[in-house]
């Protein structure tokens, strides 16, 4: 935004005070807009093969919710439970990060006889080696551990707050940890762009977030949920599932938070 100095000029004679003062002008924001103001022209596909332009390097990153990222945790582990439900789980600490259908939890540990037990109001899980029983207002759950994997991390994907991916075709998004900014590879890599976004919505208690393009020529929307994911071909656990919509077409993969 440009502005000009207010310009003063002040001459004394006998009690005569006359003051000039120049006029200010304010330039609105490409992206700012006002109600009545004009809609923008419907915009065209995103064009995957040229850089972006108009980031601004000042704005920082949101801070995502922590329920998409495994805390402490340093791997995730995949439960398979009847009636038929995937659940994801992770160690932070002396706490339990659980992922399910129906959203993500953190319990607290408690007192148990023997395995391990965590509480968070009527939800429970207790584990005892390689099978666990989860008790809820839903109902109870009789599950066996299935898959594990480590969680990512920064050293892994320097400067990256958010990775996800999908398959067939093949696809991989992430989120800059310092500036709002996000990078798509579509189509095994073949179309590969970076871009600003701007946050639609975000509901920390929940673990959801909406992102939409920050260029209106270029548009995307992107939501993230946490909750338990499977990778569809390789079946590694995740804790938050994501829809990418780019150019009409929907991507749906797996993804999670990278703390530093």
């Amino acid at each position: 935004m440009r502005r000009t100095s207010h310009a003063f000029a002040l001459l004394s004679v006998s009690t005569l005070m006359l003051i000039m003062q120049g006029c200010v002008s304010h330039s609105g924001h490409p992206s700012d807009r006002s109600v009545g103001a004009p809609a923008p022209m419907p915009p065209s596909t995103v064009d995957m093969t040229d850089a972006a332009e108009g980031s601004s390097n000042s704005a920082k990153a949101p801070l995502l919710p922590s329920l998409l990222f495994p805390g402490k945790g340093t791997a995730f582990t995949g439960w398979r439970c009847t009636p038929d439900q995937g659940l994801v789980t992770a160690n932070d600490g002396d706490k339990l990060r659980l992922w399910s259908a129906h959203g993500a939890w953190l319990l607290d540990p408690a007192v148990v006889a023997s395995g391990e037990r965590y509480q968070q109001g009527d939800l429970s899980f207790w584990a005892k080696g390689p099978e666990a029983t989860v008790e809820s207002p839903r109902g109870r759950l009789s599950c066996e551990r299935n898959i594990q994997q480590d969680a990512l991390t920064r050293k892994q994907f320097p400067g990256v707050m958010f990775r996800a991916q999908g398959n067939e075709p093949g696809w991989v998004l992430t989120l800059a940890n310092d500036v709002p900014e996000i990078f798509l590879s579509l189509d095994y890599g073949e179309r590969e762009i970076t871009l600003p976004y701007r946050v639609v919505a975000m509901d920390n208690a929940e673990g959801r977030v909406e992102l939409a393009s920050g260029q209106s020529a270029r548009p995307f929307d992107v939501r993230i949920e946490a909750g338990a994911c499977y990778d569809n071909m390789s079946g590694q656990p995740w804790p938050a599932r994501v829809e990418l919509t780019v150019n009409g077409k929907t991507y749906r993969g797996c993804g999670q938070g990278i703390a530093p």
